[in-house]
């Protein structure tokens, strides 16, 4: 009897000692299990100049600046939950925009990390007229991408439901608002209601698109007369398109810092299953954060009462149309030198008072005594003569300036000297070679005294001018 209860003790202490180590190894296997995965990744895709690595530098929060590359870029987002006491870091790809690129996505999206990866579409709002142009051209591509890896039906059906649920289970904390169900059969249901109404192109990748540079929408207000209605025009169109793929919707600005952080939490969120405290926000417009599963078509049709100048159902091409820039072009003008006969006609028209004939077609027909004087001369009615016609109120060209005359003999003299000039140089014109034989104008021995009146002429002149001026 004794050794029997001996040998249950001993059995006793045995089965203890194993449950010990059991309930040892499941909380060491449990632990282990929650640990964070180092297998997930973020693919960043969206056109040249959209702000992608900005947005991701932001994302970093390390302060160190990423050195920018092309066609394929990697980093990383440190990771940490001070609860558990734990860190990991998530990868980050940032894919050019240009369109021979699309290949190298098949080094970040295969059949091994598909189930771990997420797509962060970024768009610019600053150029909003193709925003949903690029936002189809990527989801496209994605899909194209999908069709190559040769996926089964199966798995690719699992995709779409794992995209389904996590819109279905959308809660942005632990207390309030939970959507989940205990009954799978409803859940089910609630899905497939979804996939039919909602969520009409899945594509098997959880999709967040963050539309960049919201700080620019002041200057489209001021530059391109862009309203209130226009933004709600544009956040109706994103939203509908996000609702049809399953997608969340954040608008962030690197240079203003706004919604970075929330975008980090909701990446972690979506990628490790961190608890969302952030609610969405669709009051300002700048900072619009609609995460997955919040948004409907009821909500969405709220913003139709905002927009009353100009039909909200209209396409987004016909409403948001790309501005006209007009390129100006610094061209100088062609400076065409004004024909030497014309100019010495208009300076002596105003020498003798007359007004000054702009162009051949304003002076008409030659008069009947210049026609007559052509013929004179053997010249066609056509030709410019030799000597123009002294005009009655011309002084006489052949006296000279009597330099002690003054007031208005002076002026007088002044003015017959200039005459003598320019009249003497179209005599010179008019005769073809300064030797020739002269024409009815003054003789050519005269044109070098002339010529030296007139400088003596226009020195006192300026010596007279410059005496008024100091006085």
């Amino acid at each position: 009897m004794a050794d029997r209860l001996r040998d249950e003790l001993n059995d006793s202490k045995e089965e203890e000692e194993e449950n010990f180590w059991k309930q040892i190894l499941r909380e060491v296997s449990a632990k282990s299990s929650r640990r964070f995965p180092s297998c997930k990744r973020i693919l960043v895709l969206g056109n040249d100049g959209t702000g992608k690595t900005s947005l991701v530098m932001k994302l970093r929060r390390s302060g160190d600046d990423l050195l920018r590359g092309s066609g394929l870029e990697y980093t990383y987002l440190d990771v940490d939950d001070e609860e558990r006491d734990e860190h990991t870091r998530l990868s980050v790809w940032i894919q050019s925009g240009e369109a021979h690129i699309k290949d190298l996505m098949k080094y970040v999206i295969t059949k091994e990390s598909i189930h771990h990866s997420l797509i962060l579409l970024c768009i610019d709002i600053s150029k909003p007229w193709n925003m949903l142009d690029q936002l189809e051209n990527h989801v496209n591509i994605l899909r194209q991408h999908l069709h190559t890896l040769n996926i089964s039906a199966k798995i690719l059906n699992e995709l779409e439901k794992q995209v389904l649920r996590d819109f279905h289970m959308y809660k942005y904390n632990d207390e309030e608002n939970k959507r989940l169900s205990s009954n799978m059969e409803q859940d089910e249901q609630e899905m497939n209601q979804l996939a039919e109404n909602m969520i009409v192109d899945n594509i098997g990748l959880p999709i967040v698109v963050a539309v960049t540079k919201t700080d620019n929408m002041s200057s489209l207000e001021q530059e391109h007369d862009y309203r209130e209605e226009h933004f709600d025009f544009i956040q109706k169109n994103l939203r509908k398109f996000c609702l049809k793929c399953g997608a969340s919707l954040i608008y962030t600005s690197t240079k203003e810092n706004c919604n970075t952080s929330v975008l980090y939490k909701y990446l972690l969120h979506r990628l490790y299953n961190f608890p969302l405290k952030d609610p969405a926000q669709i009051v300002e417009k700048d900072a619009i954060y609609i995460p997955a599963g919040w948004d409907n078509q009821s909500k969405i049709n709220i913003l139709d009462e905002h927009i009353k100048t100009f039909d909200a159902n209209e396409t987004f091409k016909d409403r948001i149309v790309k501005p006209v820039t007009r390129k100006y072009v610094n061209q100088e003008k062609e400076v065409v030198a004004e024909d030497e006969q014309k100019f010495l006609e208009a300076q002596m028209a105003i020498l003798s008072k007359e007004p000054a004939p702009s162009s051949s077609a304003q002076r008409g027909p030659p008069s009947q005594d210049a026609r007559a004087s052509a013929r004179m001369q053997g010249h066609s009615p056509g030709q410019r003569a030799t000597g123009l016609p002294r005009p009655a109120a011309m002084p006489n060209m052949k006296g000279k300036p009597d330099p002690t005359k003054g007031g208005a003999a002076g002026q007088n003299s002044s003015e017959t000297v200039l005459a003598n000039f320019f009249n003497s140089l179209l005599n010179k014109n008019s005769t073809g070679k300064p030797g020739g034989p002269p024409g009815k104008g003054a003789p050519p021995a005269s044109g070098a005294a002339n010529r030296s009146d007139v400088q003596a002429e226009l020195e006192k002149m300026s010596r007279k001018t410059i005496k008024k001026e100091e006085k």
